[in-house]
């Protein structure tokens, strides 16, 4: 049986007093399951403090994005090593809103997926579509594309060190969510594409559900086969919301 992985991410969200106290709720509320990992993934320039908030506990922290390059003439860039520096473990990359408000193409989001690797960071790679590319019944090829295209760069055993997030672009920040089953297809569709080139590798990839998981409807999505917990927005942004899913999760 996987494990089972609740990842906030902060997006542009936070200020320094606020996230301390956001931390703080989130460590004194963790559950105790061997099972469930937390992950908090706050804005650049609050990695450093909420690093050392963290030290020592059960929760990890990540970044919400990373440059594919190591260093150099990038202004405004943040490398990998820079992250794992700062304290980081993971990374978002692929997210919806950075391929879509920023342009990232599937190559340069492969690029960043393996540049986070190369730095010992578990990249979190996001994949999904838009209600225009669900109503034309293309679900399956847009996340085809996204994958095969960090698989072709990366190799499939990458994908051993890594974690997929399935964003519904359609059901974030809208007030839909993807039904329990609907979610549970296309994950097991991710799955599958992972198992035709590695089985073993497919059978232990924590897949997260990326489309406004929250307390009143974690258990109905955790509890199906192949969702492995939830990439989490605006629910991450209060203890007892960000909680009320890790004590979901944690009942399962």
């Amino acid at each position: 049986m996987r494990n089972i992985l609740i990842a906030g991410n902060w997006k542009m969200n936070g200020d320094t007093a606020g996230n301390a106290e956001l931390v703080a709720g989130i460590i004194a509320g963790a559950p105790r399951s061997e099972r469930v990992s937390l992950l908090v993934c706050p804005p650049y320039p609050y990695l450093s403090a909420v690093s050392s908030q963290l030290a020592g506990g059960a929760v990890s922290l990540g970044a919400q994005n990373v440059s594919e390059h190591e260093a150099g003439a990038f202004t405004g860039e943040v490398a990998p090593a820079m992250l794992r520096d700062c304290g980081c473990d993971y990374v978002i990359v692929g997210h919806s809103e950075r391929r879509s408000l920023y342009g990232e193409s599937s190559d340069v989001v492969a690029r960043k997926f393996q540049a986070a690797l190369d730095a010992g960071l578990r990249p979190i790679l996001c994949v999904g579509e838009t209600l225009e590319e669900r109503e034309a019944d293309r679900t399956e090829d847009v996340v085809d594309e996204q994958l095969n295209a960090v698989i072709e760069a990366a190799g499939i055993a990458a994908f051993g060190e890594a974690v997929v997030a399935y964003e519904p672009v359609w059901a974030i920040g809208t007030g839909k969510t993807a039904s329990p089953g609907q979610a549970q297809d296309v994950h097991a569709h991710i799955r599958g594409v992972v198992a035709g080139h590695d089985p073993d590798v497919a059978d232990r990839l924590l897949i997260l559900y990326g489309g406004s998981m929250k307390g009143d409807n974690a258990a109905g999505l955790l509890s199906m086969p192949d969702i492995d917990g939830g990439l989490i927005g605006g629910a991450s942004l209060k203890a007892e919301d960000f909680l009320a899913i890790a004590a979901a999760a944690a009942q399962l």
